[in-house]
């Protein structure tokens, strides 16, 4: 009796610390982002973050239920062209059309998600690369996309009507919030007895099957919430670049958000921004490199592998024995 309240004193202690933890790295980032325009290009900043919800939203699926999608661009190109059409053609308030591009995106993870969890492991990725490939194709070729020339000149007009978005400062506001939005939804989703049953299926699926849930359900769920979040991103960067193109559908910009997850950390909530910024941080300044760049990334990548095993944050958190 004695040692079972000792060890679920322990469990009780660390799950304070892990709090505490968790607590002091959010306001440590969001002190981050309240100082980055500052010292660096808020736009390439903006970029970031955007970039950031999308490897949060695919670690959400990778990290926590151990599917691997090597097409997670299409729900954020999907998103980010139905955004630009309806903010420049339709003629929507900005966060109208960022609403209608993650509900495109959740529609097309729910229907691609039925399909696609039906198989697992290298099938699972294959499909969702071939659902990928046919977005990218429905791009090229639909007439509201305008094919190669993608959607220019989006207007980022004035969110809810009132708020200018046309100013630099209130736009980095804006991508912030939405970024902590995203950021704090995928962190309750893990945080919750839903995410802990999608843990438990990550680690051991038949004995999941064999207590009574279904585990299928729970894992098209976890996907049409990941294809909604990438969507937000998606839709954001939209209206940050003012612009939406095939290069957010591509291939390409699947195998970087993978990248940008195992650099980071799989399976921890501040690994997948980390990464992001990493990446994103190479591919901005060392562009003056041209096709360099791609080798530079592969080079840093395949030693952060070598020396973190688990990713920087996934590394440090195993040190400090936290989980972040």
């Amino acid at each position: 009796m004695t040692q079972s309240l000792e060890v679920s004193a322990l469990e009780a202690d660390a799950t304070e610390r892990n709090r505490r933890a968790n607590l002091v790295a959010f306001v440590v980032m969001v002190a981050l982002i309240a100082i980055a325009p500052f010292v660096a290009y808020p736009f390439f900043v903006m970029q970031a973050l955007c970039f950031a919800l999308f490897a949060c939203a695919f670690n959400l699926l990778i990290g926590y239920v151990n599917l691997l999608s090597l097409g997670h661009a299409m729900f954020l190109g999907l998103a980010s062209y139905v955004c630009a059409h309806a903010a420049k053609v339709w003629g929507l308030e900005p966060v109208s059309a960022i609403v209608l591009g993650v509900a495109a995106s959740a529609a097309l993870g729910l229907v691609t998600g039925a399909l696609a969890i039906r198989s697992s492991g290298i099938y699972f990725a294959m499909i969702t690369v071939a659902f990928s490939q046919m977005v990218y194709f429905l791009a090229v070729q639909l007439p509201f996309t305008h094919g190669e020339d993608g959607i220019q000149g989006v207007p980022q007009g004035k969110a809810l009507g009132f708020i200018n978005l046309s100013n630099p400062w209130i736009l980095y506001v804006f991508v912030a919030i939405v970024f902590l939005f995203g950021f704090l939804a995928v962190q309750r989703i893990v945080n919750s007895p839903f995410g802990e049953i999608l843990k438990a299926i990550r680690e051991n699926e038949p004995r999941v099957i064999s207590l009574g849930y279904r585990a299928m359900q729970y894992k098209l769920a976890a996907f049409t919430l990941s294809a909604a979040i990438a969507g937000l991103a998606g839709a954001a960067k939209a209206i940050v670049t003012q612009n939406a193109s095939l290069t957010d559908v591509s291939f390409a910009t699947s195998g970087e958000v993978v990248l940008m997850t195992l650099l980071g950390g799989m399976g921890t909530f501040y690994g997948p921004v980390v990464g992001a910024i990493v990446v994103v941080t190479m591919q901005n300044y060392l562009a003056q490199f041209g096709e360099w760049v791609t080798v530079i990334q592969g080079v840093v990548f395949v030693a952060c592998v070598l020396a973190f095993r688990r990713g920087i944050v996934g590394e440090l958190a195993a040190k400090v024995k936290l989980s972040l």
